[in-house]
């Protein structure tokens, strides 16, 4: 089983006809995904690769194809209406790939999603895949950036702030013969759509996941309230890291979210929790899939 998306789940790309759109596009499909629907204002009745028909609005993609999810490759300027877009069709996920959203936009777009029944990954992650059974677990669901050809279906579950400790996750997984659930990248910006315990909670409640990787970084207290909840409440082993430990205090490194402020947010007090919730802390990111299969 998996959570969020299925082999099954139809797919739309808002920015198709993007480079970036494109080029992702035409891996998803080759990985089997069931992208059924792209949309580009003004380049509705087009076909991208002679398969996929464009719409001019996501509404309009939804009503004629049925996808429910949507992939948003869009500029970073026009990206938070292509988010409310999704929300406003109905549709239940929107997995927002695209980085340098103006953070005034995702608050706006925050509360505009409140009470809507459409779920937001991202802004500024990788994605999310579901692998499949065939060959290089092809047959699968990916949506966004992530490698797909690294994933193997299984039964351990990977979510993470950072898309290259998610790949790396995943190619440790599956070097040792491990397959995943789903794996889950939520992006480091400071104001997203989905956290930690949110795919936490879905995880611990999907019968054929028996193990899950989190992964981490300073800034923000969204691990620590996840290794609260695990504390008190996750029945499956969890392994965890935290990166930015080496990183200079008050210094934003990398992602949006991962600034150090007021004390809160460091990696040691994230790794400290993680160990009082009984979270096996992988030392370095080469050792994340050894820690849990330890566990298990």
């Amino acid at each position: 089983m998996s959570i969020l998306i299925t082999p099954q789940t139809k797919i739309l790309v808002q920015g198709i006809t993007g480079s970036f759109g494109a080029r992702h596009t035409q891996l998803s499909l080759a990985y089997g995904t069931q992208v059924v629907a792209g949309v580009t204002p003004g380049k509705g009745g087009q076909r991208f690769e002679n398969q996929v028909p464009i719409f001019d609005t996501v509404a309009e993609a939804a009503r004629q194809t049925g996808a429910t999810v949507s992939a948003i490759f869009v500029p970073p300027p026009f990206a938070g209406d292509a988010i409310l877009e999704a929300v406003d069709a109905g549709l239940e996920l929107a997995v927002c790939i695209t980085e340098g959203i103006p953070v005034n936009d995702m608050v706006k777009v925050k509360q505009a999603m409140q009470g809507k029944k459409t779920r937001l990954i991202g802004p500024n992650c990788p994605g999310v895949v579901t692998p499949g059974t065939g060959k290089d677990s092809h047959g699968g669901c990916r949506i966004g950036i992530a490698p797909g050809y690294i994933h193997k279906k299984g039964n351990i579950g990977v979510v993470s702030r950072s898309g290259t400790l998610t790949y790396e996750a995943v190619w440790q997984l599956t070097c040792r013969g491990v397959g995943q659930s789903t794996c889950i990248g939520i992006g480091g910006d400071p104001v997203n759509g989905t956290s930690h315990l949110d795919v936490i909670k879905m995880f611990n409640d999907d019968p054929e996941t028996k193990g899950i990787i989190m992964i981490g970084e300073i800034g923000g207290s969204a691990e620590e309230e996840a290794a609260e909840w695990i504390k008190q409440n996750c029945r499956k082993p969890v392994a965890g890291f935290i990166a930015g430990a080496t990183a200079p205090p008050g210094r934003r490194m990398g992602h949006a979210g991962a600034i150090v402020s007021g004390g809160k947010g460091t990696a040691a007090a994230k790794i400290q929790a993680f160990k009082e919730a009984g979270i096996g802390v992988a030392p370095t990111p080469s050792e994340m899939a050894d820690t849990l299969l330890r566990m298990m």
